[in-house]
């Protein structure tokens, strides 16, 4: 198998790609964060489906742009970089390493969660344990098992889905049961808890769009990226606009929002309502899987990004280790050290430590999307020509940002888990910044050295150009 300058194999095909693309567009925040938002929202939260959606098609263009340009595991922070400055990479990276740092909490979360609707005695922390034990395992063996697992994940998530749009188009058109357009204004209206709640909900649906992303990191281990990235990009725009969007506007007609709770899939409330025995335990274990999916996707992404970083010195020297099967052991392990501080979270904050979560999660879902966005529009800027333009730039990557900074704005105005990671923001700047500067010194003191050690050149003779450094 082909081994690239990185080290790592090219042994994710087509196939496989296009899941892990299908995979990150169709995550825990879709079939649980929905059902908690249309409680709070009503059915104007297919708005804010939408809003964001056209945001995440912007932000995907970018990014199918950037891969054309230059397909690499370290993505967007390889591209921060050249287009960008060292700083944005190192704050980019570790933005987005705390973005699924967090999202892994999220997942483990609602992993224990799903697992409760069957076993309401067996202690939660401990079935987040066992799915952190689970994906941690799949991630250390190889790439090909990582690939090959996610697409039967995200198989089982798109017939789920396929067969929840079905059966609820159905019953609408038929008027069976509850099921009836008029559900989207007759229980207090489309803004039954008014406008302001549905701009307050744009946090938690952007973290519901998280990982789209994820298919520019395994760029640099698939074989014929500008074959296969165009279509994977392309694909998950229309995900997008039929998964979620759709999904949520059916969500709104096929019951009365006032039927659906924070504690449980909205999908699994739906199939409960048919009166089929296993329905609603069928749907349960796609949650489950969904959930899995998204956390073992998240040690894939980190465990890339992290050893990128560490090869530049702006990570932990040990995150850049690489196993004997080309997988990025010490990166994976690190993420894998802080899922497990996670755990604990949820012992000691079990009602709030999903929301909370998510919350954090999204601030380093905005910083990726924000810096994949003004990336392209740099690159653009520079005269390349691309064969995968994205559609409107400048204007749609002003839009992008623009939405992006609205919603990082709202959240203190928001519920108490969101203030919480608002409030967060100033420490997370302190720590990047302190970061950034013990690098700095280190990169010196690394020159130093290196000039040091370098033999001088004899008298009367001219130098050369110096050869390149070695890499890390």
């Amino acid at each position: 198998m082909h081994t690239t300058s990185e080290g790592y194999t090219h042994a994710l095909g087509n196939r496989q790609v296009q899941m892990i693309a299908i995979g990150g567009a169709i995550g825990v925040g879709l079939f649980l964060g929905a059902g908690g938002r249309l409680a709070a929202t009503g059915p104007a939260l297919v708005l804010s489906y939408a809003v964001a959606g056209v945001a995440a098609f912007f932000v995907m263009r970018a990014l199918g742009e950037l891969v054309l340009y230059r397909p690499v595991s370290g993505s967007f922070v390889e591209y921060s970089n050249e287009f960008i400055g060292p700083w944005a990479a190192f704050a980019s990276g570790w933005m987005y390493w705390c973005n699924w740092a967090f999202t892994g909490i999220a997942e483990l979360t609602a992993i224990a969660m799903y697992i409760h609707y069957w076993a309401p005695a067996f202690p939660q922390w401990l079935t987040a344990l066992i799915a952190l034990s689970f994906v941690l395992t799949v991630n250390l063996l190889s790439v090909r098992l990582f690939g090959e697992l996610e697409f039967w994940f995200a198989l089982l998530k798109v017939v789920a889905i396929s067969i929840f749009l079905v059966v609820g188009l159905v019953l609408v058109v038929f008027a069976v049961g509850q099921a009836t357009p008029a559900n989207l204004v007759s229980h207090g209206g489309f803004f039954p808890t008014g406008f302001p709640l549905v701009l307050m909900s744009l946090q938690s649906v952007v973290f519901a769009y998280a990982s789209i992303e994820l298919v520019g990191i395994a760029s640099g281990e698939t074989a014929r990226p500008h074959e296969v990235m165009p279509r994977a990009v392309n694909g998950v725009v229309w995900r997008i606009a039929i998964f979620y969007v759709g999904s949520v506007l059916l969500l709104g007609m096929v019951l009365p929002w006032t039927l659906y709770s924070a504690a449980e899939s909205p999908f699994v409330t739906f199939f409960s309502g048919l009166g089929v025995p296993w329905a609603a335990d069928a749907m349960n274990l796609v949650v489950i899987t969904a959930a899995a999916s998204s956390c073992n996707s998240g040690l894939y992404a980190t465990g890339r990004i992290l050893r990128s970083m560490a090869m530049k010195r702006e990570a932990p020297g040990f995150t850049g280790t690489l196993s004997s099967r080309h997988v990025p052991i010490g990166g994976i392990m690190f993420t894998a050290t802080m899922l497990l501080g996670g755990v604990a979270l949820f012992y000691f904050l079990p009602a709030r430590a999903f929301n909370i979560a998510t919350a954090c999660a999204s601030l380093g879902v905005v910083t990726t999307w924000g810096v994949l966005v003004y990336c392209q529009l740099r690159l653009r800027r520079s005269g390349h020509v691309s064969t995968f333009p994205m559609p409107g730039t400048p204007y749609t990557n002003w839009f992008t940002l623009a939405f992006l900074a609205l919603v990082v704005l709202l959240m203190p105005f928001a519920d108490d888990d969101q203030r919480v990671a608002f409030f967060l923001i100033p420490a997370l700047v302190v720590g990047i910044a302190v970061g950034w500067k013990l690098v700095n010194r280190r990169h010196s003191a690394a020159a130093l050295t290196e000039s040091a050690s370098a033999p001088a050149s004899p008298a009367g003779s001219t130098a050369g150009p110096a050869d390149p450094p070695a890499e890390p």
